[in-house]
């Protein structure tokens, strides 16, 4: 006599609950190429970490008394996982903040190309950027950290239990302001440094009109930018750190463990 398996409601709503927190933070998640990859992929990534945190699945009981509060659990929990892609949104954008501050003043704007992300025109200091700081939230070990705080807050905040207070959701929103200040101390030097070489030129072109300093300055302009550019992402893992453990601080304050 064959016995078939039969898959409890309890696990069945914890599956759900799983996997509605793993999938909000796909939405925010701004990893090169992430979102130009075809939706297939991304559903076979969450089901992936989904089981992959089965030893964390909670039991859920008593079960929903209905449909709505099941709904809004699952709400709930991609609430939860907004928030946590978006605190790693936070830290990956301000690699970008900095290119977008120095491409107009280096001269890079005028050569643009497709970005795979927004399908929109885009610098290459913007892609150069953007595949960076992918290539240091993997390196520095940001994405185990990432699991290691959504396998925390399973075990901390079961799914229907968890509920955000006020301070915490600031604390998030707050991380907005340092996506600026880790951008501009990036290329700060840099930028001071081609604002002083625009007043030069001007002030040659202002004593001599005959000269065509703009067109000569150009190109060195650009020269000059990519070598000290070169210096300062020498800087990049250090400030790249700093906001990381900043943004997961918040993050693990606000999941409150």
């Amino acid at each position: 006599m064959h016995s078939s398996p039969v898959i409890s409601l309890s696990l069945l709503y914890g599956f759900l609950l799983v996997l509605a927190r793993i999938a909000g933070i796909f939405i925010f998640l701004p990893l090169p190429g992430f979102k130009a990859g075809p939706d297939a992929a991304k559903v076979t990534l969450s089901l992936a970490l989904t089981f992959a945190l089965y030893s964390r699945w909670p039991a859920i009981e008593p079960a929903p008394a209905g449909i709505m509060q099941l709904a809004g659990w699952a709400i709930m929990e991609a609430g939860i996982g907004l928030a946590t892609g978006l605190a790693v949104a936070f830290i990956i954008e301000a690699l970008l903040v900095a290119a977008q501050a120095i491409s107009t003043q280096a001269g890079f704007s005028f050569a643009s190309t497709i970005d795979p992300n927004t399908e929109a025109d885009s610098t290459v200091l913007i892609q150069l950027a953007q595949l960076t700081a992918g290539l240091l939230f993997f390196a520095l070990g940001f994405d185990r950290r990432l699991l290691g705080i959504l396998s925390q807050s399973l075990e901390a905040h079961p799914p229907g239990t968890f509920a955000m207070s006020q301070p915490n959701v600031q604390a998030l929103v707050m991380l907005g302001s340092g996506v600026f200040t880790t951008g501009i101390r990036l290329v700060l030097p840099l930028m001071t440094l081609l604002f002083l070489i625009d007043l030069s030129i001007g002030l040659l072109g202002r004593v001599n009109s005959q000269l065509q300093m703009t067109a000569m300055a150009f190109p060195v302009k650009m020269l000059l930018a990519m070598g000290v550019l070169s210096f300062l992402l020498l800087l990049a893992p250090r400030l790249y750190q700093q906001s990381a453990n900043a943004a997961f601080g918040a993050l693990e304050k606000a999941l409150g463990f």
